[in-house]
């Protein structure tokens, strides 16, 4: 059977990254987009990261464009972005698709561990979240809608 760290992807400076690398890692798998009204989740995501990366939580970053065009820009300018406007420290991927065929493995892989509402597999929208735990077991999926602050009562559980 496949785990989370199986996967490997490219960071938004083009390097490749195993995913094993946050073995024993809490990690919280997020789409993300530049020009969405859920945008200004990614303070809440830093401030999530910055308090509890000391524990043991990685936020991973996904752009994705698939969803109204909401990611237009190259990597350079998504990271100019994020560093910018929202001083994000925590990793940042390449831009990547999370549905269709030519949907990144790992999303095709976490979407089939934790379905949607009604059971759908599909990715709504930006900032869908999956949180996974210390052994790589895909624990919960996220609404859009779900605001980091929301989610931070789920960590505490797997920080502890």
């Amino acid at each position: 059977m496949q785990s989370i760290y199986d996967f490997e992807a490219k960071t938004i400076d083009g390097a490749q990254q195993k995913l094993d690398a946050y073995k024993g890692k809490v990690l919280l798998i997020v789409n993300v987009a530049s020009k969405c009204g859920f945008t200004p989740q990614y303070k809440g995501l830093e401030a999530l990261y910055e308090k509890y990366q000391d524990k043991g939580l990685v936020i991973l970053g996904f752009p994705c464009d698939q969803f109204g065009h909401q990611e237009p820009g190259d990597e350079k300018q998504i990271k100019e972005f994020c560093s910018l406007t929202y001083d994000v420290k925590f990793p940042m991927f390449a831009k990547i698709k999370v549905n269709g065929e030519d949907a990144h493995p790992l999303y095709k892989f976490l979407k089939s561990q934790e379905k949607g509402f009604l059971g759908t597999e599909f990715i709504k929208w930006n900032f869908t979240k999956f949180l996974v735990d210390r052994n790589g077991k895909v624990i919960r999926r996220y609404a859009p809608t779900d605001t980091p602050e929301s989610i931070e009562k789920d960590l505490a559980p797997l920080l502890g």
